[in-house]
């Protein structure tokens, strides 16, 4: 079996990828583990001795071998060498031993090796061309290591070579892959050459001359030009993976004819046209189609349905429409289906129910509509579900979610399901993320949801739910929850001030905004020590800060803006220690590592490592002065107080606050002088002090020479440059100068940054009532 995650095991690129995957098949995986048979000899040629020590001395690190390859001992017992019983030389295999420096032109000289192994070293310079052209070895590996240069041609009228295996990934390779040197690699069966910076064309001649071609690996380089028909001819082709390249064009007709074809991979290129249903059927042994990332369009033609060894089908991210086919449900041994970021249409046939070894089930992003099929539930290995940015409706009562045992990831938000949720979706007890925000559930949520043990992302925002009491004391239980979004539910409702509220012990995250809910900051939430993030936005919570807020010694984002607070900003408001500090990461243990993480507008699943830390106490009715301690929050980013009574002035420990790249004092009744010092501010992008009774001269150069005027109106008594209005006797503070694109570089960007959890509450929401 070929190229299946069950019958491949993977290498994990290097940090020059960002962690890409590459997948070796079984094929190249029983060549590179080819050893000879001989057993070790007495002693080793003096020839092949001082071949191997010439490799030792021109190492910077030799990763401890010189312990073991001394001059006084049998070569055929030092470390990674194998010898045959005529004492010459068979395999060396040095692989991870922290090798760096240069690979030895003198391990040309060990003329009957056959199997040479560096890889997952840090050796670096050229490969020198008398391994590869060797007429001796027959596995050659270096991958993983930072190999540079092009690689040599190898005359046409070269004779026939052994070289049967090449593994050239994962290194720093550039220029082309002349298409001459494979005509004289006669018993090649395996090439890998990814996650380098070839360039040019694909090449050719593969199978015109190595009839036994098997394998070729080029994903993560610059190739350009179009998929070369040549690869038609092989007739015992199993794989052929160019994804992550600049390829255009259509895949040619002669492809098709590569009929032992298991691994089609062509991700994240350029390449367009549709898929033929009387020419993809020729390729039955499929095992993996992965287009995604390109621009194909049309359908998915019925036919395919009678690939029927298809495991992985991935077609995310085209062009493609139309519904799709009923012939789908015949893939009965698929595991992974992604037709994401498209625009198919219609509904999800029952028979995809016949997919009874489905694990990944991808349709976000499309216009699909329709309820989801009572088949859905027979798909009994499913893992993730992810239907999200649909049109689906009705209820979701015809799905029996409790033959879904394995599930892990159910994702159906922003689409238009209504009634209750089902109380089936509590028996998937292996659920760590339950995504079911903006759609139309109603009703209380179900005690049962108690049964999810290992529940860490739950987000039902923008729906009808009710009972915010009830809702808080069942999902308490769920002692796992990292994440738990509600907002936009229980409108009108009374914030709990129940203090037998707890149980919330991970919990990290906290949404509750937009509920319109009465009473008063609860002091259950001092409970919750592990908090970084809380949103208590949009209701009509009233009274004042608590003292308390500072006991959440993990908080760095704080929203309770748009409420009826009322009083003075607390001083204790300003000891909460992640925002003081400038030395702590702001950071979430997010433990769910394998959930995916949404690469579009919005976060998912996944919160960011390095989070913005951010204070919004905006459109309250908070009075008296800015406290004079705002400056101790060094850390804060972001600070709104906005739309407030605050009276006084501007307190000049507000320019102590140097990463600063928000600030909003707009709609308050601020007097005085906009202190000079804010201009020292240099990452300030955001700034607006308009509607107060502000007076003087607005500081000029740098970032106020690129505001506009807008954010200094309704304040009469201001003067300068920016206003047109000249300054009688004031002088204007200069600073100095930073230019436009230092400044947008940061931008609204970093206003926006704060709300990265609104997509799931306000954005989307706006979103789907836009689209509808």
């Amino acid at each position: 079996m070929l190229v299946s995650s069950e019958t491949t095991q993977p290498l994990q690129f290097s940090n020059k990828t960002h962690n890409k995957k590459l997948y070796i098949p079984s094929l190249g995986l029983a060549l590179v583990l080819l050893i000879s048979l001989a057993s070790p000899a007495s002693s080793c040629t003096e020839q092949e001795k001082t071949s191997l020590l010439q490799f030792l001395i021109e190492l910077s690190w030799d990763g401890g071998l010189a312990a073991s390859w001394r001059n006084d001992t049998d070569c055929c017992k030092w470390e990674g060498i194998t010898c045959r019983k005529d004492r010459t030389v068979a395999n060396v295999v040095l692989v991870s031993k922290g090798l760096a420096g240069y690979i030895s032109e003198s391990l040309g000289n060990l003329t009957r090796l056959q199997h040479l192994n560096l890889s997952h070293n840090s050796l670096s310079g050229p490969l020198p061309p008398a391994l590869v052209f060797s007429n001796s070895i027959n596995i050659l590996d270096v991958s993983f290591n930072r190999l540079n240069g092009i690689l040599d041609k190898l005359p046409s009228s070269t004779s026939a070579r052994s070289l049967q295996v090449l593994n050239i990934s994962s290194n720093l390779f550039a220029g082309h892959l002349p298409s001459t040197t494979w005509k004289a690699m006669e018993k090649l069966v395996t090439l890998n050459a990814s996650n380098n910076s070839f360039t040019g064309k694909m090449p050719t001649h593969f199978c015109s001359s190595s009839p036994s071609f098997a394998v070729v690996e080029l994903c993560y380089n610059r190739f350009t030009g179009s998929i070369p028909p040549e690869f038609g001819s092989c007739s015992k082709l199993r794989i052929l993976s160019a994804g992550h390249n600049h390829l255009s064009g259509t895949f040619p007709d002669e492809l098709f004819n590569a009929t032992s074809l298991e691994y089609l991979s062509f991700p994240h290129n350029i390449l367009h046209g549709v898929l033929d249903g009387s020419r993809i059927i020729k390729l039955r042994n499929l095992i993996t189609l992965d287009l995604g990332g390109n621009s194909f369009s049309g359908t998915i033609p019925d036919s395919i349905g009678q690939l029927k060894r298809l495991e992985k089908l991935q077609l995310n991210n085209n062009i493609m429409s139309g519904e799709l086919p009923s012939g789908l449900g015949s893939c009965t041994k698929l595991i992974t289906l992604d037709f994401g970021g498209n625009s198919f249409s219609g509904t999800i046939p029952d028979s995809i129910g016949q997919l009874k070894r489905l694990e990944q089930l991808h349709l976000n992003n499309n216009i699909m509509s329709g309820e989801l099929p009572s088949g859905l539930g027979s798909c009994t290995k499913l893992i993730t579900i992810d239907l999200k940015s649909n049109y689906f409706n009705g209820e979701l009562m015809k799905v029996n979610f409790s033959t879904l045992s394995n599930l892990r990831i159910l994702d159906l938000h922003i689409n238009n399901f209504t009634g209750t949720i089902p109380e089936s979706i509590y028996s998937c007890s292996n659920l760590i993320a339950l995504q079911l925000s903006v759609n139309h559930f109603r009703g209380e949520l179900s005690s049962r949801i108690g049964n999810l043990k290992y529940l860490s992302f739950f987000s039902i925002a923008d729906n009808n739910i009710t009972n915010i009491t009830n809702t808080l004391h069942i999902l308490k239980q769920c002692r796992n929850l990292n994440t738990l979004l509600i907002g936009h539910n229980f409108r009108g409702e009374l914030m709990p001030e129940d203090d037998k509220i707890d149980g919330f012990q991970n919990l990290q995250v906290l949404g509750i905004g937009g509920c319109q809910l009465f009473g008063e900051i609860p002091l259950w939430l001092s409970k919750l020590e592990n908090l970084v993030m809380l949103i208590l936005s949009d209701n009509n919570l009233s009274g004042s800060i608590p003292a308390w807020i500072k006991a959440l010694s993990n908080l760095f984002y704080l929203d309770i803006s748009s409420n009826s607070i009322t009083g003075e900003i607390p001083t204790s408001l300003m000891d909460m220690p992640m925002m003081k500090s400038e030395k702590t990461k702001a950071h979430l243990d997010m433990k769910v590592s394998e959930l995916p993480a949404d690469a579009t507008l919005s976060l998912q699943y996944r919160i960011p490592i390095d989070l913005y830390k951010a204070l919004d106490l905006s459109n309250n009715m908070l009075t008296g002065k800015i406290p004079m301690e705002i400056g101790q929050l060094k850390a804060v980013l972001s600070l709104n107080l906005s739309f407030n009574d605050l009276t006084w002035q501007i307190p000049e420990s507000i320019c102590d606050l140097t990463d600063l790249e928000v600030l909003d004092l707009s709609s308050n009744h601020l007097t005085g002088a906009i202190p000079a010092a804010l201009n020292g501010l240099h990452s300030l992008s955001a700034f607006n002090v308009s509607n107060n009774d502000l007076e003087g001269p607005i500081p000029s150069g740098g970032q106020f020479d690129t505001f506009q005027n807008s954010i200094f109106d309704g304040n009469t008594k201001l003067c300068g440059t920016i206003l047109h209005r000249n300054c009688s006797s004031a002088k204007v503070p200069q600073a100095t100068i930073l230019t436009k694109e230092e400044v947008f570089a940061i931008a609204f960007s970093a206003f926006f940054g704060v709300g990265v959890l609104y997509d799931q509450i306000f954005l989307s929401r706006f979103f789907l009532r836009t689209r509808r």
